[in-house]
Order: structure tokens, then sequence, then C-alpha cells
């Protein structure tokens, strides 16, 4: 983790630093946590005949892949400059994200399967084990909602927050199996334990297509959600001596890094050079883009529109 490459931005670079490493060591936490509650709420699942368990200890597994591809575009976003002449592996994490969101449909079918099995027979379950088990998920989630509070960055790094919300959302699966447990011991309703995991089975529905959803737009070179086309567009020709703007692309390399390219028409007597260091500027002091590549033409020379922008929005 050598950061001594980026000598272009030394200013300020140390307190990013700091972040990037309380953001690390808060989702080493939490993911250690997590991935601890799973393999207890599984085989717990399995040794008291738990389905809820079961699925929650599936929500966790979604929530600990989750926090790897976190953890995972951290470690990519601090290697050395040098990884940036050409994308390198930034897009692994975003195929590993489509897969994590295949193999959690096919988790949460596999609950709503079992679940329809046991509505239609509901099974016995040691519910006062299995409200035990689900207590300890409930603290250690809250536990690592805190680390992430504490350590990381939740307000502002889209990674950090995501994860936040993924864990407080396991928080809620652990209150759901308590919720059917308590139902099972004081009622003998054993089809609470289907129920509750319908319901979770459900939560990872969401959370695998929100996944899937956002893979496939950075995979289909969509333009980033935080950033508004018209926005940049309205900002580049506000700039002193630009005529206009065209062939503007944005997309996502990866999480949290985006780029962007455009062609700027300036009038003739410009310096071009002057225009140019301002545009960048502007674009990442607005948009947060550090990785642009601009093309400035006067206008007797005017490259053509690129064949598939003829679409105007």
């Amino acid at each position: 983790m050598h950061h001594h490459h980026h000598h272009d931005h030394s200013h300020g670079h140390h307190h990013h630093d700091v972040t990037r490493s309380g953001n690390r060591k808060g989702l080493m936490i939490a993911l250690s946590i997590t991935f601890g509650i799973m393999l207890l709420e599984f085989f717990g699942g399995l040794f008291t005949n738990s389905l809820a368990l079961l699925s929650d200890s599936g929500h966790m597994l979604s929530d600990s892949s989750s926090l790897i591809l976190s953890l995972v575009a951290i470690w990519f976003a601090s290697r050395p400059a040098s990884a940036n002449k050409t994308f390198g592996y930034y897009r692994f994490e975003i195929l590993a994200a489509l897969f994590n969101g295949l193999t959690l449909f096919l988790i949460a079918g596999w609950i709503i399967f079992e679940a329809y099995e046991r509505l239609l027979d509901p099974q016995q379950v040691s519910s006062l084990t299995m409200m035990f088990i689900a207590a300890i998920g409930l603290f250690a989630n809250l536990a690592s909602a805190w680390a992430l509070m504490k350590k990381g960055d939740v307000k502002d790094n889209i990674n950090l927050r995501s994860a936040y919300l993924h864990v407080l959302g396991d928080a809620l699966g652990s209150v759901g199996a308590i919720v059917a447990g308590l139902l099972m011991y004081f009622f003998n309703w054993y089809i609470a334990d289907p129920i509750i995991s319908v319901i979770v089975a459900i939560l990872i529905l969401k959370s695998a297509w929100g996944i899937i959803n956002h893979a496939i737009h950075i995979l289909m070179e969509g333009s980033p959600l935080t950033i508004d086309r018209h926005k940049v567009e309205e900002v580049l020709n506000n700039i002193p001596g630009v005529k206009h703007v065209h062939d503007l692309h944005i997309w996502t390399i990866t999480s949290g890094l985006d780029s962007l390219s455009c062609h700027l028409v300036i009038q003739d007597a410009q310096d071009s050079q002057k225009i140019l260091r301002e545009s960048i500027h502007k674009i990442e002091e607005h948009f947060k883009i550090k990785h642009t590549t601009i093309q400035i033409e006067t206008e007797d020379f005017q490259h053509p529109d690129c064949e598939i922008l003829h679409r105007q929005d």
C-alpha cells in the first residue's frame, strides 16, 4: 500500500488515507462479526430445525459478500496510480457483484421453496435455543453497525453506506427470528417459522435485485446515478471561451471511480490550455470525477459526432 506514487495529489491526501484506513478497519470488523454470526446461525438453524435462522444466515451471507466487495473496492482504489493507465482489474468488483446477486437469488428461491413445504406441514422447532442464537446475532449486528459508524465514513462513502444499511437490515432479520421464536415458545405457532423465513427471503431478493441492477447498469456503461448529465453540460458551457460541448460520455469503471470524456468547441482566439485546465478542475470540483479526457476543438475544426449520439435525450 505505498502511497508515494501520488505526487500530484499530495495536498490533503493524508486525511484521505486516514478515512480510508478507518473505512477498511470498520469493514474488517463488521465482516468478521457478520461472518461468524452467519456460521453460528447456519449451524444453529440445522440444530434447532429453524428455517428462520437458516434464512437469516442466508441474509448474513448476502451482507458478508457485499462487505467483501466493499473491501475489494477499497483495496483496488488504494493501489498505485499506474494501475489506472488501463483500467486494471477494477471491473472485477462489478463482475463479482453480479455473480453475488445471482447467488442470492438462488438462496432466496431455496428458502421460499422450503418455507412453502413447511407451511403445508409445520415442523417442530427448538424455540428457546433458536431465540438465544438470534439474540446473539442481533447484538453482533448492532456491534458491527457501531464499528462502521465509529471507524468509517458512513455519511459520504457509498460503499460504506451500503455496508451499514446491510448490517442494519441484518439486525431486522434477527429481530424477526426472535419474534418467531417467541410465537413458537408461547403459542406453539410453528407456522411462524416459515412465515418469517419468507419475509427474510424477500429482503434477500430485494438486496440481490439492487446488486444485479447496479452491476448491469455499470457494465452497460450507464451514467453514474449520482451525476446529472445536463448539469455537467451546463458547468462546461459556462466556462468563458467555450462555445459548446459535444460527444459527452460519463461512465463508471467501478464503484467510486467515474470517468468522463467530451469534446469542447472553443472560440478561435482563446487559450486552449487555460480552458482545459479550468474544465478539468471544474469537473473534479463539482462532480468529483478525477479521470477526465477532454478534446479541445476550434470552430474551423469539428470532429463529427460519434455515430451513436444522434438520439439526443
